[in-house]
């Protein structure tokens, strides 16, 4: 519950500190990062229901991003067997690393739309400039690890919407937890798929991840924006430096 709470604050949802709880209890990376999805997609999709009623979510931006997001996270999530378990620690702690970097940087100026793979997006009254050759590659990236991994998505969408798109800090949030919500549905069934998953363990986790996103939901809609991008990269760096040591 108060992993959840922390996270979709943030618009990630949790499934890192999900995964880092169960891996620091005693169970298995593979079966970590299945039982992570299933309580990410219950949580974030509580979340998304409360943000989407704050119009907190940038409808035609989830489309693009969240097509190539499912794939590639479905794939991830097959694809996580076979890889061994420390080597999926090490992804783990090197992927909570950069996404807490990014998120301090400032954004950049905002891109011309003149360019052929810079495309505009309006929803909402509000308009968003995306570079295809930058978004597309990051977030086929940031699926398939998400999904191999068992972490959520938003570690690395948030700081790509507010670095490359200029996207104000709680509509990244509201757009990621939605995007976070279709990954780990996706990551979660292609565990299920590979037949490494429990629910006898995941069901009571996912009850508590669902009552804490609610409650994190509710305060992330009256935290300033800046608190929320600092609370972002501090956990981030106390997920990557926790893991890297529980990995060594």
């Amino acid at each position: 519950m108060l992993i959840a709470f922390l996270m979709t604050m943030t618009g990630r949802g949790g499934g890192n500190f999900y995964v880092l709880a169960l891996v620091l209890s005693g169970i298995s990376m593979n079966f970590s990062a299945s039982t992570g999805q299933f309580v990410l997609m219950c949580s974030s999709l509580m979340a998304t229901i409360l943000f989407s009623k704050q119009k907190m979510n940038h409808w035609k931006l989830t489309i693009l991003l969240g097509i190539l997001i499912f794939v590639s996270a479905l794939a991830g999530g097959y694809f996580g067997q076979y890889f061994n378990e420390k080597a999926l620690k090490v992804i783990f702690a090197v992927f909570m690393f950069l996404a807490a970097l990014f998120m301090l940087r400032k954004p950049k100026q905002k891109l011309k739309n003149n360019h052929k793979w810079v495309i505009t997006l309006t929803s909402n009254g509000n308009a968003y400039q995306v570079n295809l050759l930058v978004t597309i590659p990051i977030v086929l990236l940031t699926g398939f690890i998400s999904g191999m991994v068992g972490v959520s998505g938003g570690s690395f969408l948030v700081p790509l919407m507010l670095l490359t798109m200029n996207v104000p800090m709680h509509v990244a949030v509201g757009t990621s937890t939605t995007l976070v919500t279709i990954s780990a549905t996706a990551g979660f069934f292609g565990h299920l798929g590979a037949g490494l998953f429990d629910f006898s363990v995941a069901i009571p986790l996912a009850l508590g991840g669902a009552i804490g996103a609610f409650a994190g939901a509710k305060m992330a809609l009256k935290s300033k924006p800046k608190n929320l991008k600092y609370l972002f990269a501090g956990t981030q760096l106390i997920a990557a430096v926790i893991m890297i040591a529980n990995a060594l």
